[in-house]
């Protein structure tokens, strides 16, 4: 299967960068009314990919995305419905919590999702790159190398800073997980900017995306923001639509129906907030490195 990979060439102006609308219409237009507010064009806004996936309008969802024009990247989910997969390929172990409830929620998106909504999303480009205030940036779904990998803010990054490094990418831009952090040494940068279409896990039932801008100081600002929607309409609609109630209750209560992903560290933090984990790094920036 050949990689596609779109380029961008330079972007200027502030960035809006989410991931995972997850077939929530309520969040997704909630995004992109707050996109509106803060007056960042839809040409500097970019999804990380899984637009469909839990929640119970994967058709809406998909027209309001693919009607906006707005920068797409194929997650899991767009490559499993568009391969006609049994499964999201998400690779949970079998007879998971996770693994029973996904193949609940594929299922009832594989009837709701058009041919044509098929064909859009088997297009979408694999990455994206871009340069922006001099440093290259990558957006990835889960790993440049494996799109279903989950990459949590306790895991290891050193070898993805390392592939960044051979392949001269100083920012990365990810999502998949559904919990925002950023990480970073003194030469690059992992940023997840988390999801719109479902809670944190933090028992709060607001949902992340991340705004990206350059400061007059040459520095770049990276920002996670929370994203408030009509979580009370897109739980009455996934009940109204026959899916897992579990998910319904998790857009209600902000926590997860199932830990089965999470390392140790962030299964600790399970109905904590993250805005003290993020507060200390809303201001981070990349350092410029010397021309």
């Amino acid at each position: 299967m050949t990689t596609v990979v779109k380029e961008l060439g330079e972007v200027r102006g502030p960035l809006l960068v989410f991931g995972g609308p997850y077939s929530n219409l309520q969040a997704t237009q909630a995004l992109f009314a707050k996109a509106d507010e803060l007056d960042i064009p839809l040409s500097n806004i970019i999804c990380t990919g899984d637009v469909v996936a839990y929640c119970g309008d994967p058709g809406a969802t998909t027209d309001l995305i693919h009607a906006s024009g707005i920068h797409v990247i194929k997650g899991n989910v767009e490559l499993s419905l568009s391969a006609g997969a049994q499964d999201c390929g998400c690779g949970f172990e079998e007879g998971s919590a996770c693994d029973l409830l996904s193949v609940q929620w594929f299922n009832q998106a594989v009837k709701e999702v058009s041919t044509q909504q098929l064909d859009w999303k088997a297009a979408l480009p694999d990455f994206i790159q871009f340069t922006y205030a001099g440093h290259r940036f990558e957006i990835v779904h889960g790993t440049r190398r494996e799109v279903s990998r989950f990459v949590f803010a306790s895991d290891d990054h050193s070898a993805l800073f390392s592939d960044m490094a051979q392949r001269s990418i100083d920012v990365t831009l990810s999502g998949h997980n559904g919990i925002p952090y950023t990480r970073g040494n003194s030469d690059h940068l992992w940023h997840n900017a988390g999801v719109i279409g479902m809670p944190a896990n933090e028992g709060e039932t607001h949902t992340w995306y991340s705004v990206i801008e350059e400061r007059a100081s040459g520095e770049i600002e990276f920002r996670h923001e929370r994203l408030t929607f009509d979580q009370a309409a897109a739980a009455k609609n996934m009940r109204e639509k026959g899916y897992p109630e579990a998910y319904a209750t998790a857009l209600e209560t902000g926590l997860w129906p199932s830990l089965d992903i999470l390392p140790e560290t962030e299964k600790a933090m399970t109905g904590k907030s993250l805005q003290s984990q993020l507060q200390p790094q809303l201001l981070q920036a990349h350092q410029r490195k010397a021309a």
